[in-house]
């Protein structure tokens, strides 16, 4: 074995940021982990949101990091809420291979009273909208569009909904997100934010095994036709559920190491992490790229001061444009 080797349980072998695959054979198990640290900490902080904002802009992210690095193309996957509640909007999307970046919007009015009366639930804070996912392959091809109704508990739960109803691949997604109160180097209190997540799918050789139980038809249904489960997903879909929210975003256990606690007896695999930044795709160049699409009556009403300012929304970088250069475009 090379010397530079780690072995499985490990602590901190991948490490914050980073995307770890495994295999768990013995069930026919494959699936993403990961702890978020400095990104999701940076991508937080840049927005300075309330923290029931902050909690669920971070689930989105896990979720993002997750689905997306399992993409084989160049492109982007994206994951928005869209809903009534104090929280109507949020938004993370993940540009292959590594880059990801999200932002949130709230009604700071509404959000207060939600807070002030106890409402602050993942589905209090949503209300009722959709969960959509979306995969963009560039300019010749279609986007792909799945949609699920905000009907869950948490987003782990609604998630769990749409891979229920629309992949045909049985699916576990787990979430959490933390804040972390310690110390700096020089001895400084200092806050941060961590979130940890895990998907994992059964894909055995045999098709038919991948059949999932039937829904409970209602009133007069006795179960009789329903399918049973494959033993080896209910299996690993219990081990799946025993993970605490806690171990998902501890810095002491590491990623391999909640692996090897879950699957150990079955024989798990890791392979090489996937690292993920914080990288916003704005430009300028794409910015005045839009600002020239507006018409006469647009830029007059942008303009302030003979310049036009843009903020984007992601990063929060403000792009100052004279208003001649936009007109003589």
């Amino acid at each position: 074995m090379a010397e530079n080797a780690a072995s499985l349980g490990q602590f901190d072998f991948a490490g914050d940021d980073h995307v770890v695959p495994f295999q768990v054979e013995g069930l026919d198990v494959r699936g993403r982990a990961v702890q978020l640290g400095p990104l999701l900490d940076a991508i937080l902080a840049r927005h300075d949101y309330p923290m029931p904002v902050a909690r669920l802009l971070a689930e989105a992210v896990v979720l993002t990091v997750l689905l997306g690095t399992s993409l084989k193309f160049e492109g982007k996957f994206t994951v928005q809420t869209k809903g009534d509640g104090p929280v109507d909007l949020l938004v993370a999307d993940f540009s292959t291979p590594e880059n990801v970046r999200a932002y949130a919007r709230f009604n700071e009015e509404a959000l207060a009273k939600a807070v002030a009366e106890g409402r602050t639930e993942p589905e209090q804070l949503l209300g009722k909208g959709v969960l959509a996912f979306t995969i963009d392959q560039g300019r010749f091809s279609q986007p792909y569009q799945g949609i699920v109704a905000l009907d869950g508990a948490s987003l782990e739960e609604i998630a769990g909904t749409y891979f229920r109803q629309s992949e045909q691949i049985p699916t576990r997604v787990r979430l959490g997100a933390a804040e972390l109160f310690d110390r700096d180097e020089n001895g400084k209190p200092r806050h941060r934010w961590r979130a940890g997540g895990l998907i994992a799918q059964f894909l055995p050789e045999a098709p038919e095994r991948m059949r999932q139980p039937d829904l409970h038809g209602g009133d007069g249904d006795d179960g009789a036709r329903r399918h049973l489960e494959d033993d080896a997903w209910a299996e690993a879909r219990s081990l799946v559920e025993t993970i605490d929210a806690d171990e998902l975003t501890d810095p002491l256990v590491g990623t391999e190491r909640l692996l090897y606690r879950l699957f150990h007896e079955r024989g798990v695999r890791v392979y090489e992490p996937k690292a993920v930044y914080d990288r916003c795709s704005c430009s300028r160049d794409k910015l005045k790229g839009v600002l020239q699409g507006f018409s006469a009556e647009e830029i007059e009403a942008s303009e302030e001061n003979g310049e036009i300012a843009v903020t984007c929304e992601f990063c929060s970088t403000t792009y100052r444009f004279e208003v001649s250069e936009i007109e003589a475009a």
